[in-house]
């Protein structure tokens, strides 16, 4: 695949797609520390990521409406990247321009706005440029990027800043962000049509249509709901798991030092896991995948049950991170063809968004309990009854994959 133009430009795109998170997140706390900006205003930054969270509610106007500053000629996915793309960069500049930590964190928050605008048309381009059979690498490809220019947004940020400080590196970052520009120029667009119509009405029912109609047309599919199910409790397990992994290591003892060393062995797992995961989906089927790496993923989990009876066993925690970021790898690239294959052509970036969103509401919602269940029950049985919270969902999808196997060749 990598001999298709595509897959360089999606590459490109997923680069220029992971720059801004961790600008809004590590990045930016950072800074905020080092002006001396006091705990409590740097915890009200966790708000910056709703723009992530909520961008389903604004994800149809890229469905329904062309691109706006004359960029439609461009085509409905392109025109909106670009509308997009040289705002992110001009918001990024006035994060390294900033004073205060007022205005570096407004400027967060409109990066984020524009990242999260940006994401939308990424994976409808995505998701309507390869075939259904070529998702699982493409998602990898994209993936790929996304993590390295994460990387490269908050360690290669802060090293940056030590030589010629944070306003120079900040405006390093704005510079690679503006080679998203020239990926879009060289893309096409996909053969598609245009824009949808809503139909007549006044805005508001038009508005109504767009937000409801592509939720209808999902549910109206045999298996829709169960489709919905499977969504919001993929993730709970490793979710629940995922929030208590300080509060584990801090209680086995171990220090600063390895648990950043962690870092490096997550990192090449996730990699490694996630191109993995691409050539598994085109190997065995998208299916297939999704069960067998699912349930990697979950007996991966076991190994955590096993560390918190060890404590000080750097060896063992260094193999559980590294074979559990391999699968959880695995698992995101099956996870997210899956769902790049349930949208319909005429609602592509918005139930895309919707489902991803989905995707995290049980995390969110009933991962906070995880430090209440820790502390009645102890590490290894809370790390169990983790892996007992990701099987509803292994079930699920074997229902889905066994009564509604075509449910996402729409």
């Amino acid at each position: 695949m990598w001999r298709d133009r595509r897959a360089w430009i999606m590459a490109a795109l997923g680069f220029v797609s992971g720059l801004p998170l961790m600008l809004t997140l590590t990045t930016l706390r950072q800074w905020l520390v080092e002006q001396g900006t006091s705990v409590t205003v740097i915890g009200l930054t966790a708000n910056i990521g709703l723009a992530y969270t909520f961008k389903f509610l604004w994800s149809p106007m890229l469905d329904h409406v062309r691109a706006p500053l004359g960029l439609a000629s461009f085509g409905r996915r392109r025109g909106w990247m670009l509308a997009m793309q040289p705002l992110l960069v001009i918001a990024i500049l006035g994060m390294a321009s900033s004073q205060s930590p007022v205005q570096a964190i407004v400027a967060a928050g409109l990066i984020a706005l524009f990242s999260a605008t940006q994401d939308i048309s990424i994976d409808a381009w995505r998701i309507e440029t390869f075939s259904r059979d070529q998702q699982g690498l493409a998602t990898a490809i994209y993936v790929w990027g996304y993590r390295l220019a994460m990387l490269v947004a908050s360690g290669g940020v802060l090293a940056m800043a030590g030589v010629i400080g944070w306003p120079g590196a900040l405006r390093v970052i704005a510079l690679l962000a503006a080679a998203g520009i020239a990926a879009t120029l060289l893309a096409d667009e996909p053969n598609l049509a245009e824009v949808v119509s809503l139909g007549g009405g006044g805005v508001l029912a038009r508005a109504r249509a767009a937000i409801l109609n592509p939720l209808r047309e999902f549910l109206s599919r045999r298996g829709g709901l169960l489709v919905l199910a499977f969504v919001v409790l993929f993730n709970l397990g490793e979710a629940m798991a995922g929030v208590m992994l300080t509060p584990l290591y801090r209680y086995l003892g171990f220090s600063r030092d390895i648990v950043a060393g962690t870092s490096l062995f997550s990192l090449v797992g996730t990699l490694s896991g996630i191109a993995a995961g691409g050539w598994v989906v085109a190997w065995i089927g998208l299916g297939r995948a999704l069960v067998a790496t699912g349930v990697a993923q979950t007996v991966a989990m076991a190994m955590y049950v096993v560390l918190a009876g060890h404590p000080g066993a750097v060896s063992l925690l260094y193999a559980t991170v590294l074979l559990e970021a391999i699968v959880q790898g695995l698992a995101t690239a099956s996870f997210l063809a899956y769902l790049s294959s349930l949208c319909a052509v005429a609602f592509t970036a918005t139930q895309y968004a919707l489902l991803t969103s989905l995707a995290v509401v049980a995390s969110h919602l009933l991962g906070g309990f995880s430090g209440y269940l820790a502390e009645a029950v102890g590490f290894q049985w809370f790390y169990g009854l983790a892996m007992l919270c990701a099987l509803p969902a292994m079930v699920l999808m074997l229902i889905i994959l066994r009564r509604f196997p075509n449910l996402g060749e729409t």
